[in-house]
């Protein structure tokens, strides 16, 4: 097979032939002609939310195997570099280095996380590579800091095919009040950029429709006693929790809050949407409810060969939350190469930066039919596609109750 090696004085490449296999196990290469080019996925694929960054990671090899065996660009095999976060900031950052450090890299996919986002968006900027979320809904993102009163994109090399925590947080505000018909809500985040930006936006729009917040708390990630939480719950009359944050807090709450006798549902957003939820929260998971990305992976056409290779494979993990979503933002990538190698009269150009310009520029024209419905960005890097899910726990299984836009009001 071969791989591409750096001149680092001019960013050009070479060259030169070995063996390697990508993360599939399968040999790559092209019986020693070609180039083989890597895409990296930086995900949480160990410890807390590692069975949504899995998805990831897997969701992102398929596309990589489909392109390869399909001959989505000729001459050229793709490899992944899937990376460990950890869901920790400064492991994002330190990944991204190593990305835009080897000099056969065209793009990333990930983080999980918005926070770890953040600590990762200046690095792929400055090397202009391109860098696609499935998961990261934190508005300020791609929109700025201020966001809600001036919009401005921050870095033109980030892109996203998750919707944002304005749209889901609206979305799910309106469903508990208007849907479950529930009046008094006590909202909770875990103080991460993602959860306290979700129950943030939750708290506005459910009180805009004319919802009561009898309360709101903080908790720790990694936080194992909700006592004192339950109690405040309790003794607020609410009829919801609302809870912005990941799987392993809110399943321990939502066991502690029905062990003590109140018996209302918890509501969250997507970092909630994990088989591992119900697992760890047993029979006290069931009424509890989860807004998601886009709709239902299983109930798209274009999908169903995907869900089948995830499952024939074995990937560890959960493809449901994300793992369409990694498909179709590395499918960007590779198509993005296409469009630069069918520019350059069929060759990729061999100057890696370039290459990394053109492909920046090809992603934010994308405009394809992915798994998970149309793929395109619109000005700030965000996905035009802003259909979400609701899903309830029932009989142990997350199943879709209301799938929809939401109305900002």
């Amino acid at each position: 097979m071969v791989i591409l090696t750096s001149v680092l004085t001019t960013g050009a490449l070479t060259l030169t032939a070995c063996g390697s296999r990508d993360d599939s196990g399968d040999k790559g290469g092209d019986n020693g002609s070609g180039t083989t080019l890597t895409i990296g996925v930086d995900a949480p694929l160990s410890g807390e939310n590692s069975t949504t960054g899995l998805g990831i990671q897997y969701g992102a090899q398929i596309a990589v195997d489909d392109a390869n065996k399909n001959n989505w660009v000729p001459g050229v095999k793709f490899k992944l570099k899937a990376l460990d976060d950890k869901a920790q900031p400064a492991s994002g950052q330190s990944n991204a280095t190593s990305i835009v450090g080897d000099k056969t890299a065209v793009g990333a996919v990930g983080p999980l996380n918005s926070g770890v986002a953040q600590t990762m968006q200046q690095v792929f900027a400055s090397a202009n590579m391109v860098q696609i979320s499935p998961a990261n809904t934190a508005p300020e993102l791609t929109q700025g800091k201020n966001w809600q009163t001036d919009k401005k994109r921050p870095f033109k090399t980030y892109f996203r095919t998750a919707t944002t925590d304005e749209l889901q947080g609206s979305f799910a505000a309106g469903y508990a009040y208007n849907g479950l018909k529930k009046k008094k809500a006590f909202v909770v985040d875990d103080k991460q950029t993602y959860g306290a930006g979700l129950a943030k936006i939750f708290n506005e729009q459910y009180k805009k429709l004319g919802g009561k917040v009898v309360g709101t708390d903080h908790v720790n990630t990694g936080d194992k006693d909700f006592g004192s939480l339950v109690t405040k719950i309790k003794n607020s009359g609410a009829d919801l929790l609302y809870y912005g944050g990941q799987y392993d807090e809110s399943a321990l709450i939502t066991k502690q809050l029905k062990d003590a006798g109140v018996k209302i549902p918890l509501f969250g957003g997507d970092g909630m949407f994990a088989t591992t939820y119900i697992e760890a929260a047993g029979k006290s998971s069931e009424g509890d409810l989860a807004t998601a990305i886009g709709v239902p992976a299983d109930t798209l056409p274009a999908a169903k060969t995907f869900i089948q290779t995830y499952k024939d494979k074995g990937y560890k993990g959960d493809y449901g939350a994300y793992g369409a979503y990694a498909y179709d933002a590395t499918t960007a990538i590779i198509k993005a190469v296409k469009a630069a190698a069918d520019a350059n009269g069929g060759k990729v150009p061999t100057d890696i930066n370039d290459l990394r310009s053109k492909v920046v520029d090809g992603v934010q024209k994308s405009d394809f039919e992915g798994l998970t419905g149309k793929i395109s960005f619109d000005q700030y890097g965000d996905t035009t596609n802003k259909q979400l899910t609701v899903y309830q726990v029932e009989k142990g299984a997350w199943n879709d109750v209301e799938t929809g836009t939401a109305d900002l009001q």
